[in-house]
C-alpha cells in the first residue's frame, strides 16, 4: 500500500527514519507543504543521507535538498553574528528561548531546525536598556511588525529578526524565576542563558497557545524532542522532565489546558511519545478534555492542513 501523507511526515521528520517504497508516496501534496512548515531541511537529510532516496523523484530532493543547504548557511550567519552581537553584554541575565535555544540541544545537524526568528528573555523593566545595546550592533526597531506571541520590543538587522520578551509567564515574579533557574549558554558570553527543560518547555506552550496553536509543525519537533528529553543528544535537555514539577508550574502559568492540548497533538502526530506524555499530561475535566480535543487538537492533527483554524480568538481563549 502506498505510504499516507501521514506516513511520510512522520517518516521524514523522525531523526532515526526507517526505510520503506517511498516512489507512490504523495509528493506533489507534500513537498511545498513540508517546505512552509519548516520540515524540509530534515526530510532533505533523511533522504539523502539516510534513507537513500527510497524512490523518492529527483525533483523533489532537488528541491528539498536547496532548502537544506539554505537552512544551514542562514542558520550559521544568524547564530555566529548574534554571538558575536552577545559577547559584550556585560553584568546581565538573558535567556535565550525557542528555536535558537533547540537548535544545539535537540537538533543533531545544525540545519535540521530553521531558525526564523530569535527570541529573547530579558528582566522586568530591561526591554529598552537591552534593545539599546543591540543597536550597537546595528539592530533597529522594526516598527511595521507586531508579534502576535506578545514580544514587547522586535529588532532588525535586515538579516535577522529579534523578538524581545519581558514576560513570558503570567506574572512578574514568575518570570523572574525562570529566569533564575536558567542555565548558561556560554558559548554566546557570559550573560547569556537558557531555560531549563520544565520552562522551555512551558514557555513553548505558551507562546504558541497566544497564536491559537497557529504555528508551524517543525515547533511540534521541537516538542517532541523537549518531550522524549532529546535522546539523539547528550546535551542539558537529554533527561525526562520532571512530571511533579512540570504540573505545579502549570498551575501556576494557568496553562494546564493549554500544556494538555499541546501534548495530545505532539501524541497525535508523533505515536512513539505517548509513554512520555502520559506522566505530563494534566488532569482536566472530562468536558474540557472533549473540547481541547474536538476544538483544538484533531483540526491541528490534520496533516497537509494549509487553512487557519476558524474560531481563532475562541482558541486562544480555551487553551490561554
Amino acid at each position: 500500500m502506498a505510504p499516507s501523507l501521514l506516513d511520510l511526515f512522520r517518516l521524514l521528520a523522525a531523526f532515526e527514519p526507517k526505510r520503506m517504497d517511498l516512489s507512490e508516496a504523495p509528493w506533489e501534496a507534500y513537498v511545498d507543504w513540508a517546505i512552509a512548515q519548516g520540515l524540509a531541511p530534515l526530510a532533505a537529510y533523511n533522504l539523502e543521507y539516510r534513507l537513500g532516496s527510497c524512490g523518492a523523484p529527483e525533483w523533489a530532493r532537488d528541491r528539498m535538498l536547496s532548502i537544506f543547504q539554505g537552512s544551514a548557511n542562514d542558520n550559521v550567519m544568524k547564530l555566529v553574528g548574534f554571538k558575536r552581537t552577545l559577547d559584550d553584554l556585560q553584568g546581565r541575565r538573558v535567556a535565550l528561548v525557542g528555536a535558537v535555544s533547540f537548535l544545539e540541544s535537540l537538533y543533531p545537524h545544525v540545519a535540521f531546525r530553521p531558525v526564523i526568528d530569535l527570541r529573547v528573555l530579558v528582566p522586568a523593566g530591561e526591554v529598552e536598556a537591552f534593545a539599546n545595546f543591540l543597536r550597537r550592533a546595528e539592530f533597529r526597531p522594526a516598527t511595521d511588525l507586531a508579534d502576535a506571541a506578545g514580544a514587547q520590543a522586535v529588532l532588525t538587522d535586515t538579516r535577522a529578526l529579534v523578538f524581545v520578551h519581558d514576560r513570558l509567564a503570567p506574572e512578574p515574579g514568575l518570570d523572574r524565576a525562570l529566569l533564575q533557574r536558567s542555565l548558561p549558554l556560554k558559548v554566546f558570553g557570559p550573560s547569556v542563558f537558557r531555560l531549563d527543560l520544565e520552562d522551555a518547555l512551558l514557555a513553548q506552550v505558551a507562546l504558541m497557545a497566544r497564536v491559537g496553536f497557529e504555528v508551524p509543525l517543525i515547533e511540534l519537533v521541537d516538542l517532541r524532542e523537549l518531550v522524549l528529553g532529546a535522546p539523539a543528544m547528550g546535551g542539558v535537555y537529554s533527561r525526562p522532565a520532571q512530571a511533579p514539577v512540570l504540573a505545579a508550574r502549570a498551575r501556576e502559568w494557568k496553562l494546564e489546558r493549554a500544556l494538555w492540548a499541546a501534548l495530545s497533538l505532539v501524541e497525535r502526530l508523533f505515536p512513539e511519545t505517548r509513554a512520555a506524555v502520559a506522566p505530563l499530561r494534566p488532569e482536566l475535566s472530562f468536558p474540557v478534555r472533549e473540547l481541547l480535543e474536538r476544538l483544538v487538537v484533531a483540526p491541528l492533527a490534520e496533516v497537509g492542513r494549509t487553512r487557519s483554524l476558524r474560531g481563532e480568538e475562541l482558541l486562544r481563549a480555551l487553551v490561554s
